[in-house]
């Protein structure tokens, strides 16, 4: 079933009013996901998944790389870390039991300067940290057994990473939700939260629906939806734009999986890398440049309430003040199609400038904190009949069962008065 298929069908009442035991807000992979996982645990709740597009994954998850993350490059201990490793085992196994096509490419990291081979060292012992298997360092020459076209001078082997097309793994987390009785609400843009003892009234496009519990996995609007019931701004959304281009056809055989560089610790982006995908292709980046509006995929994309924004919040001028000439290099590359080459290159030095083609982009939803920092780990945060997932940026699609396990495992713990039904076993990985 496409996403077109999954109507909005809520049963009974007025047009105007609606209710349900849970709302979930965004049906990105991660709303899909905890609601998925909900009606798997409670299968007398009623859920509602509560989206402002037409369809689902309209944003992060439909333009998502594919790389399904092995969890190497996250600090041992971190959310970030443990649920990416028990996400991705998770994400496998699901796609082999419900025939969502993936591959297990595996992946190499080069460093092809000495000053990164201290940091490609950290990497390898964070993934042995982690309880990454087959993890292997490469020499120049293993390295090219591997990819006989990169480049580098030492190189880690990460057997354990995949490929998947994420639209087509929310999809079918959206057609189970439907089977076990949830409902996708299409066009249904929150407006408003009002939040009682009992319960919270969540004002939408679509009227309102009165919820006991709500969870907002509104991604790229979800600090404003979390604002609309509380006022503490401690975080903010700063979009950042991935543009990619396409390797020609008759150079896709230059790249075998995945070949990533060194990234630079103090940014939580991964750099231009090349990524085979699912099917056909291979795209090459992304780069991470400012966005100057939330869902604005192109260079020319501009709303000056969003700039106002994250303008506004006293954070963003101290991240500016500290990475400005990596800003300035990102925008470059995004302008200058002959530097984004020189930063391949690096990793694949027989790429020419002809041998790419304009490909699409992506925005991440980053969240900052007031310090300036930009908010490394996954960051969620319960409260009063709401749960605010505030900062999941990849490898949130690779986690995103451990995530909504997470989840849900803490509202049973710490706020059980808000899912009522009957609670079901369940199998990790599988369908009850």
């Amino acid at each position: 079933m496409s996403s077109g298929d999954l109507r909005d069908s809520i049963p009974g009442g007025s047009p105007m009013t609606r209710s349900a035991d849970v709302a979930v807000i965004g049906a990105g992979i991660v709303g899909l996901a905890v609601a998925l996982e909900i009606l798997r645990r409670f299968p007398d709740v009623s859920l509602v998944v509560l989206e402002k597009e037409s369809r689902i994954a309209y944003h992060q998850t439909g333009h998502n790389s594919g790389v399904v993350h092995s969890g190497i490059y996250y600090k041992p201990g971190s959310l970030k870390s443990r649920l990416c490793v028990q996400g991705s085992e998770e994400l496998l196994d699901f796609c082999r039991e419900h025939d969502v096509p993936l591959e297990k490419c595996g992946k190499v990291i080069v460093a092809t300067a000495t000053d990164e081979i201290p940091r490609l060292h950290e990497l390898f012992r964070r993934g042995l940290g982690n309880g990454l298997k087959g993890l292997r360092m490469l020499t120049n020459d293993e390295i090219r057994e591997i990819e006989p076209h990169a480049a580098g001078i030492l190189g880690i082997h990460v057997p354990a990473t995949a490929i998947v097309d994420f639209r087509r793994v929310a999809e079918k987390y959206g057609e189970l939700i439907v089977e076990r009785g949830g409902v996708l609400s299409f066009n249904t843009e929150v407006t408003g939260l009002h939040r009682s003892a009992q319960e919270v009234a969540v004002e939408t496009s679509a009227g309102v629906f009165a919820s006991r519990l709500v969870i907002n996995c509104a991604g790229l609007q979800s600090d404003r939806v979390r604002h609309m019931a509380d006022p503490e701004r401690d975080l903010t959304i700063v979009p950042f734009r991935g543009e990619y281009y396409e390797l020609a056809p008759e150079k896709q055989n230059l790249v075998k999986g995945l070949i990533y560089p060194v990234p630079d610790p103090q940014f939580p982006f991964l750099g231009v890398h090349l990524t085979r995908r699912i099917g056909a292709g291979v795209e090459a980046g992304p780069n991470a440049v400012l966005a100057l509006k939330r869902e604005g995929y192109s260079k020319t994309s501009f709303a000056f309430g969003d700039v106002a924004e994250f303008a506004s919040f006293g954070g963003f001028w101290r991240m500016a003040s500290r990475h400005w000439r990596m800003s300035l290099g990102e925008y470059y590359r995004s302008w200058s199609k002959a530097a984004f080459v020189r930063a391949l290159q690096r990793l694949l030095p027989a790429l020419t400038i002809d041998d790419l083609a304009q490909g699409g982009s992506g925005v991440r939803a980053q969240a900052l904190d007031r310090h300036g920092n930009l908010v490394d780990d996954f960051h969620i945060v319960f409260g009063q009949r709401m749960v605010n997932v505030c900062n999941v940026p990849s490898p949130a699609a690779t986690a995103s069962l451990a995530i909504a396990r997470y989840i849900v495992d803490r509202l049973v713990k710490e706020m059980p008065e808000t899912i009522p039904g009957r609670v079901c076993d369940r199998t990790p990985g599988g369908v009850v």
